[in-house]
């Protein structure tokens, strides 16, 4: 099936209905939460009918990982979140066939299959391995070269886009979350800014983050049933004029390059891994102290979003401006970004100034945006659910809580992930958290491995709480 015709027969399902090929009422922007699967809407067995939804995840439930789920509840307390859906991470070629006797690819599929039944069932999973990946951070670098391209292609993306096509999988509602961390790293990390890094200068000087995502939004999104989503960052990260709309035309320049249109985009999820609050309700960007606006406080530092959720729904605005379509959806990762317990503000803080009256209301309570590896203080966030929010297809728990950012100290591996500093807890900072404190808890493994002091914390911290 060509993209244009996939393409069609989402945009014409209202017919299908009409017609009797759809048993329900037609997918599309809830303006209630509902938990996954419990919205009403169900499609009928039809040829590629996973491909006629506007929100994958409306009217389905989502594919648990049995290999997190399995750590989750050998942790006191953790049987209370073990059966929340998580993504699955492809962050190496060894990953679709296993790694150390664990689950493929395959072997996900067929679980996903299993625990599917008669209902509509999304696996969730994450592209991971650009070359050069994740030039502006050590730990999460990958085992692909800045120039190999080629065996990104041929020895990654083809053998899970072969998977993905298979017919035994056509049923499963299969989302791929593009290759986090990379395009918004050339906009803000390259080119002269004081931010920079000579790793993220060389990947945009050769293109290969463009190619890639292109390459590989145009080889899934061949599979009907493949609804892609590209990462876009988060507020702290994008939320100010010389990122926002340079990174949009960015993402609009991948989508449309190595045979990738628009069309094979499905949407666009933020703040993947990250910590940042989907809604900050004790200030306003708009708010003022003392006649001075919010956005001239340490913590916002002239954002113009506060919260993970204006700006996914602003952001999706400007993308649909450059050219995207205008039923792009977004999703918001919420695994750890509750920041409960005893710290967390129930209301504004002081109006001394407007740095009190920010610093004492913020739910999010890292030391600085900027940081991002294994934050002390976070919490669970909101649980996975469909439609919570116009514009917002789910929240998902895209990073499986429990899985370490990077190693707190140097560790050797044979997964190409380095040390990075913003991982020590003992770290002074650089440019990009503007030289503060990393906010690391310590003794972390190595990233994607199971740290258990971290899931105690995202537990006890859990807002809405456990």
């Amino acid at each position: 099936m060509s993209r244009t015709s996939r393409t069609t027969m989402r945009r014409s399902r209202m017919a299908l209905i009409a017609a009797g090929v759809l048993v329900a009422a037609a997918a599309g922007t809830a303006t209630a939460a509902a938990p996954f699967g419990a919205s009403g809407a169900t499609v009928a067995h039809a040829s590629a009918a996973a491909a006629l939804v506007d929100n994958p995840y409306d009217g389905a439930s989502v594919y648990v990982n049995p290999e997190w789920s399995a750590n989750a509840a050998s942790e006191a307390g953790g049987d209370k979140v073990a059966d929340e859906p998580t993504g699955v991470w492809l962050d190496r070629i060894a990953a679709i066939e296993g790694v150390d006797g664990g689950m493929g690819l395959r072997d996900h599929l067929d679980e996903a299959l299993t625990q599917k039944g008669s209902g509509e069932l999304v696996v969730q999973l994450v592209i991971y391995d650009l070359p050069g990946r994740d030039c502006s951070a050590l730990a999460s670098n990958g085992e692909l070269g800045p120039t190999e391209i080629d065996r990104y292609k041929t020895e990654y993306i083809d053998p899970i886009a072969a998977i993905l096509a298979d017919e035994k999988y056509a049923d499963l509602r299969i989302v791929t979350t593009v290759e986090i961390d990379s395009l918004p790293n050339l906009v803000t990390n390259a080119g002269g800014r004081p931010t920079a890094t000579p790793e993220c200068d060389v990947m945009k000087a050769n293109g290969n983050y463009q190619k890639g995502v292109g390459y590989a939004l145009d080889k899934l999104g061949d599979a009907p049933n493949v609804f892609n989503y590209i990462d876009a960052g988060h507020h702290g990260w994008i939320g100010w004029d010389d990122n926002f709309g340079p990174t949009a035309d960015l993402f609009k320049e991948a989508a449309t390059t190595e045979g990738a249109t628009v069309d094979d985009v499905h949407g666009f999820i933020t703040n993947t891994a990250n910590y940042g609050a989907t809604t900050e309700d004790n200030f306003s960007i708009d708010d003022s102290v003392n006649g001075t606006s919010v956005r001239q406080s340490k913590w916002v530092d002239w954002n113009w979003y506060t919260d993970e959720q204006s700006y996914a729904q602003a952001f999706r605005e400007e993308l649909v401006s450059v050219g995207f379509n205008s039923d792009v959806g977004m999703l918001i990762d919420t695994s750890r970004n509750g920041w409960g317990g005893g710290d967390r503000p129930t209301g504004p803080g002081a109006t001394t100034s407007v740095d009190t009256y920010v610093d004492g209301g913020r739910y999010d309570r890292r030391i600085h945006l900027g940081n991002w590896c294994n934050q002390a203080g976070a919490g669970l966030g909101e649980r996975p659910q469909a439609a919570p929010a116009a514009g917002i297809d789910a929240y998902v728990w895209m990073k499986p809580p429990g899985e370490s950012d990077g190693s707190s100290e140097e560790i050797p591996n044979n997964e190409g992930k380095g040390f990075d500093r913003m991982c020590d807890p003992t770290y002074e900072g650089n440019v990009r958290n503007g030289n503060n404190m990393s906010g690391a808890l310590p003794d972390a493994p190595v990233s994607g491995k199971w740290f258990s002091a971290q899931f105690q914390e995202l537990l006890k911290n859990a807002y809405p709480a456990l």
